[in-house]
């Protein structure tokens, strides 16, 4: 079509294609589990901050994903069995959230799936390419969000 060589030069188009690529293979790494990435990345980040517990407005914060998103996918992980929220005893409308022993094993299980993701890009490219790659990608994330 003609809209073929516009679209191999589009870093909008060639970034979101990526993003749709990368949430299928996600989605197959994570199908065992029955995990979305973000509810990954959650297990992953309380697996990491343990014993601190975690409120997940940073979660929100961290992962660039809306407070609404990131309470489906808490509400998900509870019903599951892997986290457990209680409430915050400094600010009793806040919620701190940690790992249930099922969901320490998951985020593991997670974890050596993600690091395995991440040595295989790096192998198919190398490590200083895939480095210069997400910093171009951080630069135009900066600016599209300064328009």
């Amino acid at each position: 079509m003609r809209i073929d060589a516009f679209l191999r030069e589009s870093p909008m188009f060639v970034v979101n294609r990526a993003a749709r690529r990368f949430e299928s293979l996600t989605a197959r790494v994570l199908a065992a589990d029955g995990l979305g990435f973000i509810e990954a990345l959650v297990l992953a980040a309380l697996f990491f901050e343990a014993p601190r517990q975690v409120k997940p407005s940073q979660l929100a914060e961290t992962f660039s994903t809306t407070r609404g998103n990131l309470s489906h996918c808490i509400s998900s992980l509870e019903a599951k069995g892997f986290l457990q929220r209680k409430i915050d005893p400094g600010d009793a409308r806040a919620y701190l959230l940690t790992l249930k022993p099922q969901g320490r094993r998951c985020a593991l299980r997670v974890i050596a799936a993600l690091d395995r993701l991440q040595k295989d890009f790096e192998s198919e490219i190398g490590k200083t390419t895939l480095a210069e790659m997400l910093h171009s990608i951080h630069k135009l994330e900066t600016r599209a969000t300064a328009r």
